[in-house]
């Protein structure tokens, strides 16, 4: 049914319809009132005529006069016809809108009455001018005041005055979209308002009560389950466990509690002896006679907030029973109840166990004190054992190497004289198996040291720059020798280190990277994070088989093509060693003919200030160009040896065994230009000692180098807060000579 309000425009749809009638009822009234004018000045010329006289008399003039109105007259009726059709026109159109808007008004209700849903429409006065049969179907006490155009408040106030007129007029005047109402007598509808270009309202209402309903049903079956799914939980713990609502009345419990406190029925069948918190706590009182009644205390909000769970150990008759308080959010109370009998009673063997356990340690302390004590003899006597070694490795390799020392002078001093070419090819062969076997002995006994734990490393903030110069300075010549493309860039970057094994680590590195590499390049690479610095000896050699990548760090382990090249197979043996003193990770990436990349990492370091380095007069005073050398060593053949080499290259040579020896106090007397001086001589005299001896009989301060086949790291602190270099057994003459040139000796 249509409800319209009166003089009202019936429908949004029919409005374009209604304003063009109302333009063309304008219109036509317009022109009936000209008509009339137009008749009424028709009428009054014609009297005018009629009664009007010539008042000069003349017929004439009035004939003409009467001719003159007479055409004004028919102008006015044709224009008046043409009038009176354009009316018939407008009267035509605006029958045939009246018919269309009737049609529209029709379908407009047709299609209102045709919804399921309740339809209304407000103006912007929000009164109701129109719904729809379903809306009244609704809303049926609606219907009573739906044909006077009521306020939206008026209909409101209809429904539930109590809960719903503030809450509905509030979202009616919103009008933002849906929205879910419930109604007075439990109806649920949903709202649908929107505004229009108007300032009106239209809704759509649906009752969605059954669908409510429906949910409402799933809600309830889903609780169902979950309470089942609660329940078989609760059953299966082994404890027993009881739950109370806010009020203290029992809701859920399992059958574990049944069985602990005695009670009789089943979970499921309800518990008839207890119904709420005070019926519990009487129970367990009086018939299962609980020693501890504040377990079973009803905690309030704040106090269970303070404390949380509690736990109480109790006596139930003769069982042992834990109580447990659980506070819930809800204001209810969870009790769980733990039979600890024989739990207890296990630990009460495990505290005679312990007991006798104890009384058991007690005797076997007293043997682990004798057995201790027997240790430490045993690892004193290893301590002694390996301080031994070291000093067994440090005789050892002054032995062998002083023979060795004195070989390499005599080749050194026969390398410089003039001799058939089948002579000099002999020296030189020589002097190559010389190299070898010193190559050898050093690496032996830096091996030896290292795994004795004799050498400790002193990791301290270093810059990177001094060593990558030094090998630059190094292996330049070397690399230049053999054809190859050499280079290491500079770097500010420091690093948390050794300085002398580092150097060492990547002295192997490289020396690897020329002996290997035929053609290409040897390249050092410095990579950085914000931990870390790799320092990466990159080569373009035959590379290595992945399954020989473990055994190179092995001694005396060389694979595939290096074994036709010289060498010993100790220098990766070395570096391994090295870095796992060092605390540094080593990578190698390779493939067969692809060349090596050997890496090493070390902890990155912030930049600290270096220390000046002295100049070389600071070590000593210069020596004069050329002059005599006083050599001081308790091995004959060194001295005969050095003598004949320092001799080939013009030196005059003062040579003794001891400092004190009168031909030594002779040459300080001529004013040597240097002195050589073995550290370890006769009678527990070391070489740092003879020089300030022999400087002590002169005025000047004679410049003086250290020569030893210990490379402990002893003598060299030594000798550095001396001033003193240091050139290491076997003497290589190259290096001596280096030297001696420094000192401007030479």
């Amino acid at each position: 049914m249509l409800r319209e309000k009166s003089g009202e425009t019936p429908a949004p749809g029919a409005k374009a319809l209604e304003e063009t009638t109302e333009d063309r009822d304008a219109e036509l009234a317009r022109l009936r009132t000209r008509v009339k004018q137009l008749e009424k000045i028709n009428a009054a010329l014609i009297d005018r005529v009629e009664r009007s006289t010539d008042l000069q008399g003349g017929a004439f003039s009035m004939f003409e006069t009467a001719i003159s109105l007479e055409a004004m007259v028919r102008d006015r009726t044709g224009a008046l016809e043409i009038a009176l059709e354009r009316l018939n026109t407008v009267n035509a159109e605006l029958a045939q809108a009246h018919a269309d808007a009737t049609a529209a008004r029709v379908l407009l209700r047709d299609a209102i009455e045709s919804l399921s849903d309740g339809f209304a429409l407000f103006d912007d006065e929000d009164r109701m001018i129109l719904c729809n049969r379903a809306f009244l179907k609704i809303f049926p006490y609606f219907e009573a005041i739906s044909d006077r155009a009521p306020e939206f408040s008026e209909l409101a106030s209809r429904v539930a005055p109590e809960r719903w007129l503030k809450d509905r007029v509030a979202q009616h005047r919103r009008a933002q979209g849906a929205h879910v109402q419930a109604l007075s007598d439990g109806r649920w509808i949903q709202i649908n308002e929107l505004r229009t270009s108007q300032g009106g309202t239209v809704g759509i209402y649906t009752d969605i009560t059954s669908v409510k309903a429906e949910d409402a049903r799933q809600r309830a079956r889903e609780l169902a389950e979950r309470n089942l799914a609660l329940q078989a939980t609760l059953d299966t713990l082994s404890e027993g466990v009881c739950l109370f609502d806010q009020t203290g009345h029992l809701q859920a419990w399992n059958e574990g509690v049944l069985a602990m406190l005695g009670l009789e029925g089943e979970a499921g069948e309800g518990a008839p002896e207890i119904e709420n918190h005070e019926m519990l706590r009487s129970w367990c009182l009086e018939r299962q006679e609980l020693d501890r009644a504040e377990a079973l205390d009803w905690r309030e909000e704040g106090e269970a907030r303070s404390l949380g769970q509690l736990e109480t150990m109790c006596m139930m008759g003769e069982r042992h029973v834990v109580i447990r308080s659980v506070p819930l959010k809800n204001g209810g109370m969870v009790f769980t109840f733990d039979d600890v009998t024989d739990h207890v009673r296990f630990q009460r063997s495990l505290t005679e166990t312990a007991e006798t356990l104890e009384r058991r340690v007690e005797e076997r302390t007293a043997e682990l004190v004798e057995v201790n004590r027997q240790l430490v003899d045993a690892k004193n006597e290893a301590e002694t054992a390996n301080r031994s070694k070291t000093s067994f490795i440090a005789s050892a390799s002054h032995d062998l190497l002083q023979p060795l020392n004195a070989a390499r002078l005599f080749v050194s001093a026969m390398d410089g004289m003039a001799m058939p070419e089948r002579a000099a090819s002999l020296v030189q062969q020589a002097s190559t198996a010389l190299d070898s076997v010193e190559e050898l002995l050093e690496a032996l006994f830096e091996i030896s040291r290292l795994d004795a734990g004799a050498v400790q490393p002193e990791i301290q903030p270093l810059a990177l720059d001094p060593i990558l110069t030094a090998l630059r300075i190094e292996f330049a010549p070397l690399a230049q020798a053999g054809g190859l493309e050499f280079a290491i860039p500079e770097t500010d970057l420091w690093v948390r280190s050794d300085p002398r094994l580092l150097r060492r680590v990547l002295q192997n590195f490289v020396s690897n990277a020329i002996r290997y590499t035929e053609v290409g390049r040897v390249c050092v690479e410095v990579k950085h994070t914000k931990d870390e610095v790799s320092v990466r000896v990159r080569d373009t050699g035959p590379g290595i088989a992945q399954e020989d990548c473990a055994q190179i760090f092995e001694e005396f382990r060389r694979v595939g093509k290096t074994q036709k090249i010289p060498g010993k197979g100790l220098g990766l043996a070395i570096v391994r060693r090295v870095t796992a003193v060092l605390g540094h990770a080593i990578e190698l990436e390779t493939a067969p003919g692809q060349g090596a990349c050997f890496t090493i990492r070390a902890p990155r370091c912030a930049p600290e200030a270096r220390a000046p380095e002295l100049p070389a007069s600071a070590q000593g005073t210069r020596a004069e160009e050329g002059g005599l050398v006083l050599v001081v060593d308790n091995d004959p053949a060194i001295l005969r040896g050095m003598e004949a080499l320092l001799e080939n290259w013009g030196l005059d040579v003062v040579a003794v065994p001891d400092p004190g020896d009168p031909a030594a106090a002779a040459a300080l007397e001529q004013g040597p230009v240097l002195m050589i001086v073995d550290f370890h001589l006769d009678e527990g005299r070391t070489g740092d000692e003879a020089v300030a001896l022999l400087r002590g009989q002169t005025e000047r301060e004679i410049p003086a180098i250290l020569i030893t086949a210990d490379r402990g790291d002893e003598v060299a602190e030594l000798a550095a807060g001396q001033g003193l270099p240091v050139l290491n057994k076997p003497v290589k003459p190259a290096r001596l000579r280096a030297l001696l040139r420094q000192l401007d000796v030479l």
